[in-house]
């Protein structure tokens, strides 16, 4: 939640129909900033150095069902503050770049039907034990 008065600067800079939008969709706050890249999904990726700490940098999701699964690593390691550097300007972290690179982000499955399940086809060493009841006289 923010303050009034950077609640209204906010309205000045960013205007009123994009304003709406994101008290629609940031949980009751606005923020401004400048775009720093968008990634294959479409997320845009935002940033301003006058934001209180830790709170400079945001992703605006090309969904609405968003997911931090659907952002792809390189901007992710820059959105949560592990390199200075965006994807775009750092060469070691540039999407699309490596063979193993999947072609969009995998999404979460998890509480799916196609969540990962372990399967074991080995023995077990225990056995549950099953009280047996006998019967009164």
């Amino acid at each position: 939640m923010s303050t009034l008065t950077r609640t209204l600067g906010n309205l000045r800079k960013i205007g009123v129909k994009e304003y709406f939008r994101q008290m629609l969709s940031n949980a009751g706050d606005t923020k401004h900033g400048t775009l720093v890249g968008q990634d294959r999904a479409g997320n845009k990726f935002y940033e301003n150095t006058e934001e209180l700490p830790l709170r400079t940098r945001w992703v605006d999701y090309a969904k609405h069902d968003y997911d931090a699964a659907q952002i792809e690593p390189g901007w992710h390691a820059w959105i949560s503050y592990a390199v200075d550097k965006p994807p775009t300007e750092d060469p070691l972290i540039a999407t699309g770049t490596r063979f193993f690179e999947p072609a969009l982000p995998k999404p979460n499955y998890t509480m799916t039907r196609g969540a990962f399940k372990t399967y074991n086809t080995t023995k077990p060493k225990l056995n549950a034990w099953e009280p047996v009841a006998k019967e009164r006289v």
